[in-house]
């Protein structure tokens, strides 16, 4: 999916961007068993089969009714191995289920007495209203508590028959779940297994029957033909090396697996449930792991752990804002999954992992201002992308992958304000993610990738003066982000949210609605107090509601109301202080400092405090002068407005010269023979009537009138 909702807003956020990955609430989990604890012995068994399962290659990189069927069915959740260590288990065991694509219920009699395995079946429902639930029959009888006798055969525990709707909540209704039968004389393990992978996958059992039968005939074959081979040319002294080797191996890979499971837990724990807290500790666990391995001797599969591993630790530290240690951490991950790819540069997965960092360090360098390498890490990304479909036209991953990199590519251009350059990579992003959710129209991460589209989208609209087409783009998002929100209940969809209530609260207030205006970016405030209380460290979230504050202030002040204003400049700009004292290279939180003693001056002008609004304005343009955000253009037109509020408040005192002095110097602020948005062009007419030059000004002032554009004053 989209990495970037709009993270450190250069002017807007999934900030700091949304990788994320992919797909909002993506499961790092395929299955969590659940099962009681006296059937331990064959859920031992069943753990050990779907993680040793391989995929047939027919079915591979297809889709499937759960989504893009992958080679293995790894990792599967099993809560007595893996949380052992947990220190606060119904927390972990909540995050498994919330992580996890399916839910697989060893039903027995003793599982359907267990209260515990009754609680996790009604936990994933809640959690998963629409997920993908299997009974795997081991003993007793189904519905056996409806036979009058035989209650204490019964094998299905209760919430398993119950009918929770869509908004995870139990009805008085019941269901008969998908079952798959493991008992002896029921058709056979090896059915029921297999019908068990076949609802994992979301395939027709027949098809995988058939599929795993030639597989095993094949391999049986190859098997005996080795073994024939190795009698004729080996002895029984390489046979024992071999095995010798191959313990190693094995164990090794015993090691890795454990890793990627780590990984795959805690990455999860980020985006749907909002905590950084558990991610730190493990990830440098993982690390001290591989200091005891030489790098260069890594296999393959470890070497793209360790990457992983520096990668998640990187993403902790951009979302708290420490780019400087996030940039670190991307290159020592870029330099392992750039081997990786040397070692074989037609594995697409490899150039996916590859991407991934090519991705995040591109971003670092956009946050940083350096707009140069920004843009050339952003071609790269897409080059990758390109190169993963033509590996495999068919995976969904790398269409997503492609998709990601249009969209990418296309905010790089809008910053760089080349709006009809971003235009066309934003359109090939939208017509990309449509054309997946039309092959599968229940994924909510191509949904919310088309509503990131759609609103940088209505960016590039706005931006070229189309503004009753951007409001509609930017309602129809919000619609679907609320929809979304009030299905999932994920902190993702109310992190886009926050960002699009935001941008939709500017577009009204762009068109002179300053009611619905004020009541979107109220909106936007709250979705930030939530996130914040989920998770107090995000800096990202912290950013975003202040910079939502402080243009909520400026409409407030628009429309009069200065108690409410005052409230919402003091909350915003105290969290731009404590942002700046943790990290004060961020040009975004830098440019949040500058619009705060903006917001100040106008605030001191409505009530009559010429010398306060004065010296706001200067601060403004001192903490100006030291940006160096994405855009400097915009900075210049910043630049321009805290003069021309310097000008507004000599003209209050009666220092018209000064007045005009200030004004005078806004204006050469402005840069000449560039393409305005309709907020610099109100900006700049501004200035031009202050200055007595209406003639000069009503060019702009008929083009804003066409555009319908009627804000109270410019929307900086």
């Amino acid at each position: 999916m989209n990495k970037w909702t709009r993270p450190f807003e250069g002017k807007g956020a999934s900030a700091a961007p949304a990788k994320a990955g992919h797909a909002p609430a993506a499961h790092h989990y395929f299955a969590f068993l659940s099962y009681s604890h006296e059937d331990a012995a064959i859920a031992d068994w069943l753990h050990g089969e779907l993680e040793g399962f391989r995929v047939p290659a027919g079915l591979a990189g297809k889709l499937g009714g759960n989504g893009v069927i992958p080679n293995r069915l790894t990792p599967i959740f099993r809560d007595a191995h893996e949380l052992a260590a947990g220190s606060d288990l119904t927390d972990e065991i909540t995050a498994a289920l919330a992580a996890s694509r399916c839910l697989i219920v060893l039903c027995s009699p003793a599982a359907a007495r267990s209260k515990w395995t009754n609680a996790e079946v009604d936990m994933f429902k809640r959690l998963h209203p629409d997920g993908c639930v299997i009974a795997a029959v081991i003993a007793g009888e189904p519905l056996a508590s409806e036979i009058a006798g035989r209650e204490g055969e019964e094998c299905f525990p209760p919430a398993l028959l119950t009918r929770y709707n869509r908004r995870g909540k139990p009805t008085a209704r019941r269901i008969e779940p998908l079952a798959a039968d493991l008992r002896e004389g029921h058709g056979g393990r090896r059915i029921g297994f297999l019908k068990i992978v076949a609802g994992i996958l979301g395939v027709g059992l027949d098809d995988l029957v058939q599929r795993d039968h030639l597989r095993r005939q094949r391999r049986l074959a190859g098997i005996a033909a080795g073994s024939i081979a190795g009698m004729l040319v080996a002895g029984t002294l390489a046979i024992a090396a071999i095995s010798a080797r191959d313990a190693a191996r094995d164990e090794r890979r015993e090691a890795e697996s454990l890793v990627g499971f780590m990984l795959g837990d805690l990455k999860e724990k980020l985006e749907p449930i909002g905590k950084l807290d558990a991610l730190d500790g493990v990830g440098a666990r993982v690390l001290q792991y591989y200091r005891k391995q030489d790098t260069s001797q890594l296999s393959d599969s470890g070497l793209m752990q360790r990457s992983r591993a520096l990668s998640l630790m990187a993403n902790v530290a951009y979302v708290r804002g420490d780019l400087a240690s996030a940039g670190r951490l991307y290159r020592e991950a870029l330099d392992g999954t750039g081997e990786a790819v040397e070692r074989d540069p037609g594995d697409a997965q490899r150039l996916f992992d590859h991407a991934q960092n090519v991705f995040w360090l591109a971003d670092i360098a956009r946050q940083q201002g350096r707009l140069a390498d920004a843009e050339g890490g952003m071609r790269e990304y897409k080059r990758l992308a390109d190169r993963m479909v033509a590996i495999d036209p068919s995976n969904m991953q790398w269409r997503m992958e492609e998709q990601s990199a249009d969209f990418n590519l296309g905010v790089m251009l809008f910053e760089r304000r080349r709006f009809g350059e971003a235009t066309t990579q934003f359109t090939r992003a939208l017509a990309t993610i449509r054309a997946l959710s039309t092959a599968d129209p229940d994924n909510t991460g191509f949904r919310v990738a088309a509503t990131e589209a759609e609103t940088w989208l209505a960016d590039a609209l706005a931006s070229s003066g189309k503004l009753a087409e951007a409001l509609a783009l930017r309602a129809r998002v919000v619609a679907e982000l609320q929809q979304l929100l009030q299905r999932t209940g994920d902190v993702v969809y109310r992190r886009q949210l926050m960002s699009a209530n935001r941008y939709l609260g500017l577009s009204h207030l762009s068109l002179g609605d300053s009611a619905s205006g004020i009541g979107a970016l109220r909106g936007a405030v709250e979705h930030s107090a939530v996130l914040r209380s989920r998770e107090p460290e995000n800096r990202l979230w912290e950013y975003m509601g202040a910079r939502a504050q402080l243009d909520l202030a400026n409409a407030e002040l628009a429309a009069g109301d200065r108690a409410a204003a005052a409230a919402d400049i003091a909350a915003g700009c105290a969290t731009t202080a404590r942002l700046l004292q943790t990290e004060a290279s961020v040009q975004t939180w830098r440019a949040n400092l500058r619009d705060c003693w903006q917001v100040r001056a106008r605030a001191a002008l409505s009530g009559g405090n010429a010398g306060q609004a004065a010296d706001f304005a200067n601060r403004a343009i001192a903490a100006g002068a030291s940006v160096r955000s994405t855009d400097p253009v915009e900075n210049r037109y910043a630049a321009a407005t805290a003069h021309r509020l310097l000008g507004d408040a000599r003209t209050t005192s009666g220092d018209i010269a000064g007045a005009r002095a200030a004004w005078q110097a806004g204006l050469r602020q402005l840069p000449k023979e560039v393409d305005e948005k309709p907020v610099e062009m109100a900006e700049h007419a501004a200035l031009l009537h202050r200055l007595g030059q209406a003639r000069e000004a009503a060019g702009r002032d008929a083009r804003l009138a066409a555009m319908g554009y009627k804000a109270k004053m410019p929307l900086r």
